[in-house]
């Protein structure tokens, strides 16, 4: 059974840079897509994605809110998935969260709406960004 750790959360001012990880073990990442998420204070765990990142066709996604600014990449040595973000915003502030799904090789343009169905989740990285 894979498990999945999110690592790299913190608190920084606006434009300041963090970069999160998803470490998984039990099995390689290479197989599968994996989704960042997150959780703004008061929503719901699955309520806005973030960045996913295919394994078969190798395509990558960003939602809005992240182009520019968040760059997905897999770290095939470490078992990992990185997040690097630049140029924070206060609404960025959340707990973000990696997830996965047996079975689920390709992100497809719309992965951000099967949060729901995805069964693997990290325990979530909290960030926070304010002056």
């Amino acid at each position: 059974q894979m498990k999945l750790v999110e690592s790299g959360g913190g608190l920084v001012q606006p434009g300041e840079s963090l970069r999160l990880s998803c470490a998984a073990s039990g099995s390689t990442l290479d197989n599968f897509a994996i989704g960042w998420f997150r959780q703004a204070p008061g929503a719901e765990r699955e309520g806005e994605g973030v960045s996913c990142i295919s394994s078969r066709d190798g395509r990558i996604w960003y939602t809005d809110s992240a182009k520019g600014r968040f760059t997905i990449s897999r770290d095939h040595a470490n078992n990992t998935v990185h997040l690097q973000m630049t140029n924070l915003r206060p609404e960025d502030t959340a707990i973000y969260y990696c997830a996965t799904e047996p079975e689920w090789p390709d992100c497809g343009a719309s992965w951000y709406k099967v949060a729901r169905h995805l069964t693997i989740w990290g325990q979530g990285a909290l960030v926070g960004v304010a002056s």
